[in-house]
């Protein structure tokens, strides 16, 4: 293990100890209070707000790298973000990477100091612990031979991985030795069995997938235990994600989808909120008592074959935008999560927009407010509601400007005079509550005139939210 790994983890690890002595960190759970969202073991709520960091970049030396990735966590964190997904098979990580059924004790070192930026930070993190979809392909990314019998391992091909016996006890294994080296950390949000399983062409992945699921929940009894599938982007993904989102064992309907002109289904052509809003009703009328995320989006080239070349213009990050705050106000847990965080968000310094969606849900409790999710028409704007108990939260995002007009077209985003949003028929709003604005393009809050139900905006571009709440609620 390098010198300078083996330092930085003994200053953290020293800082990790005493913040848990003077202040133990709570895990994460499912809220009792209301399924759809999260709360921590204090009984405070908590919105997962980040994105996907997969590992630290490049070729360097272990030292450099993990160097850039806690830059970047520091950066997630200081602009309000609390959540980071890694996958535990990428090459930095990867503890099983000499011989099937081997664990790389220098790797895990390297995860121990992940997991004590992420205290640090103030991060949860979600474990995954695999993503390899093949022994021998063309794609090296997608391959891990090791766990090939020709080289030692359990598995004849891919199938047998799944099916045989004798790889299912060797997975078996490998979940207690993360028990063992990892378990009962708080800073572990969940852990993953597989990135986009169903992305496996052949084998009994779902059957596989219950079985392991029982398995993290015995291991782990104080994580949340998840599976994800690959990016609904066709019909045929809809029967998979059903079954995935009511499969007993899965604490959390996550969904993976994305700007992508290859796709097949139109919704993943047009105005990012509109496609990640779509996933997240979709997945919530499958199973309403569950939380449901937006686990991995962003925009590619068609068919995801690279990343969106229009990525180099969104320098406001409109993208971004849209993936963090479509789907929590259509009625997820949290904010959507983006892909692509080094080439995107990191190389158009885009942390900022993370702040933004935690300011406007700062100081809400979702599990307490019990909120319906609703719409409402109007001719200029895609209104987002969350009507709760003491709260109203509105996101309002113009029509008129989208992906494809501010990048492709290269029109500047109009400015919205004018606009009031009528809120009558979401509920009851007390007469006392009190309306504001918050656009987050300006970081502005603002008193907004409210006339019964009905609320006029400030002038705006792009979007603005609108909150509603008795005057004492702060």
């Amino acid at each position: 293990m390098p010198n300078g790994l083996c330092l930085l983890l003994g200053v953290l690890a020293a800082g990790a100890g005493a913040e848990a002595k003077d202040k133990p960190m709570a895990f994460v759970r499912v809220s009792p209070r209301d399924a759809r969202y999260f709360e921590l073991t204090d009984g405070r709520p908590y919105v997962p707000i980040g994105l996907n960091m997969i590992q630290p970049p490049g070729k360097a030396d272990a030292d450099r790298r993990l160097a850039e990735m806690a830059r970047w966590m520091e950066k997630l964190s200081a602009h309000g973000g609390n959540y980071i997904r890694v996958w535990l098979g990428a090459d930095y990580w990867d503890v099983e990477h000499a011989r099937s059924g081997a664990y790389d004790e220098a790797k895990a070192r390297r995860i121990d100091a992940m997991l004590a930026l992420a205290r640090k930070h103030g991060l949860r993190v979600k474990m995954t612990l695999e993503h390899f979809r093949a022994f021998f392909s063309k794609r090296s990314w997608t391959n891990k031979a090791i766990h090939h019998v020709s080289n030692g391992g359990p598995a004849r091909d891919i199938a047998d991985f799944f099916d045989g016996e004798k790889a299912r006890a060797q997975f078996r294994a490998k979940l207690a030795w993360f028990a063992r080296r990892f378990g009962d950390r708080p800073e572990v949000f969940g852990w993953e069995l597989w990135n986009e399983a169903d992305c496996i062409r052949r084998g009994g992945y779902e059957a596989w997938t219950e079985i392991m699921l029982a398995e993290l929940q015995r291991r782990f009894p104080r994580n949340l235990a998840l599976q994800s599938y690959g990016s609904f982007d066709n019909a045929s993904k809809s029967a998979r994600y059903r079954r995935l989102a009511l499969m007993k064992g899965n604490d959390v309907a996550q969904v993976h989808r994305y700007l992508d002109l290859g796709a097949r289904l139109e919704v993943c052509h047009g105005p990012v909120d509109v496609l990640a809003a779509d996933a997240v009703r979709e997945l919530r009328s499958y199973r309403p008592d569950r939380p449901v995320i937006l686990a991995e989006s962003g925009a590619v080239e068609p068919s995801h074959s690279g990343p969106f070349k229009l990525y180099a213009k969104d320098t406001a990050g409109i993208i971004l935008h849209d993936v963090l705050f479509a789907p929590f106000f259509a009625g997820a847990g949290g904010g959507g999560q983006i892909w692509h965080w080094g080439q995107y968000v990191d190389r158009n310094d885009l942390w900022w927009q993370f702040g933004r969606f935690a300011e406007a849900v700062r100081g809400i409790d979702p599990p307490a407010e019990a909120f319906r999710v609703r719409t409402v028409e109007h001719p200029r704007l895609r209104v987002y509601v969350l009507a709760g108990k003491r709260t109203v939260l509105a996101w309002c995002r113009d029509r008129r400007n989208t992906w494809r007009s501010e990048l492709a077209e290269g029109k500047p985003p109009e400015t919205v005079r004018g606009a009031a949003v009528d809120l009558s028929k979401v509920g009851d709003l007390p007469a006392n509550a009190a309306a504001r604005t918050y656009d987050p393009w300006v970081r502005r809050w603002r008193d907004a005139r409210r006339t019964g139900g009905t609320v006029a905006l400030p002038d705006f571009q792009r979007s603005i939210v609108l909150r509603i709440e008795p005057p004492d609620a702060e």
